[in-house]
């Protein structure tokens, strides 16, 4: 081609090349069988570099080095572990072998499957927490249970609330001592918008505020009951503890009476904590993070943003805006961006950085 740059790559360059085509893929356990778990596992069966090797839930473990069967996990109904063992056996049956089902799988049932989980810890490198909140010291007691227990991890979680993250800071330097990356904050909101807002901030002398504005639907708010219960807590006049305290009943009656439709604002995310750590606000008060979530139907009911006001270097007000694609699910903005930090956070501990992170200080990588 006339004109066409010829660059000659060094043999060195291709080695490595060639040594990263053949890395072997992150060994994965999921902490959480529920919706977002299971979503979880669905995108993880769809990637080359990640192998998902355990899953646990509050009553058991299911485990293999080979890598368990994802299709099983993100169709599972009920237990995991009698879910998983009737969705296996199924495929067994139905294809004479079981396509993409492990030859060596552990399944428990036990009152403490992190421990049991733990137990089997060199089968894993990273760990992803999908579990629910509540209350909001919950995931960051899992996360010193896990650093205390075994040494040298990546964690990954997908927490929203200010509280939350606050206290997954505060595990530092015991995740320095015992070699480890956590990486908090780190699904949509906060996660991939905070990104962006770290992005936007780049075009501004001063940042005046960030808005962040997201949708969500679901058609069946029960795959989803402990992301409802937790946002339920943002209403005016709930509170975490209300929240974790409501029946399922009471959470329908409450649906009910507002049409399936949730509209929260003014809520407590961590964004503000997390974009206040990389400079991009001064103060809490210049983050506003609302949304609107549709219990009874699969499309989002408004657009996700991210808007980013402020003063330019020319001395003129301007925004930035991102937008998530609405054909774009609240799983796929969840678990998406969660793996793309959690294999950064891999990045980062080969590299020899140990710590607690938030999503606002290292950009996620993209898994294939």
């Amino acid at each position: 081609m006339a004109g066409a740059l010829r660059v000659k790559v060094p043999d060195r360059m291709k080695e490595d090349l060639m040594e990263r085509s053949d890395t072997p893929p992150i060994r994965l356990a999921v902490l959480g069988a529920g919706g977002l778990g299971k979503a979880a596992a669905r995108i993880i069966g769809m990637k080359r570099e990640v192998r998902l090797c355990a899953v646990c839930d509050s009553r058991g473990v299911v485990l293999s080095p080979e890598g368990v069967d994802t299709g099983a996990i993100a169709s599972l109904a009920g237990d995991l572990v009698s879910g998983y063992r009737q969705a296996t056996e199924a495929a067994r049956d139905a294809d004479g072998g079981g396509v993409g089902v492990a030859t060596r799988c552990e399944m428990r049932s036990c009152d403490d499957p992190v421990g049991a989980l733990l137990e089997r810890a060199e089968h894993f490198d990273a760990i992803l927490i999908t579990l629910p909140n509540l209350p909001n010291e919950f995931i960051p007691q899992v996360t010193e249970r896990v650093l205390s227990a075994h040494p040298s991890l990546v964690l990954v979680d997908v927490l929203k609330r200010t509280r939350a993250v606050e206290q997954m800071l505060a595990l530092d330097a015991l995740a320095k001592r015992s070699r480890s990356v956590v990486l908090t904050g780190c699904g949509a909101t906060p996660g991939i918008l905070a990104a962006a807002a770290v992005l936007a901030a780049q075009s501004f002398i001063e940042v005046e505020k960030v808005d962040l504005w997201w949708g969500v639907g679901i058609a069946n708010w029960e795959t989803y009951k402990a992301t409802i219960r937790e946002d339920i807590a943002h209403l005016p006049g709930y509170s975490v503890e209300r929240a974790r305290a409501m029946s399922d009943a009471e959470i329908e009656a409450l649906l009910e009476q507002t049409h399936g439709l949730l509209e929260l604002r003014h809520m407590e995310h961590a964004d503000d904590l997390l974009l206040q750590r990389a400079g991009v606000v001064d103060h809490l008060d210049q983050v506003e993070v609302g949304g609107v979530m549709d219990t009874r139907h699969a499309n989002k009911p408004v657009s996700t943003t991210m808007t980013l006001t402020g003063t330019t270097f020319d001395g003129k007000r301007s925004s930035h805006r991102f937008i998530l694609g609405d054909e774009t699910t609240m799983a796929a903005n969840v678990v998406g961006p969660a793996l793309g930090y959690l294999k950064r956070g891999v990045w980062l501990k080969a590299h020899g950085l140990f710590g607690v992170f938030g999503c606002t200080e290292f950009l996620p990588m993209v898994v294939r």
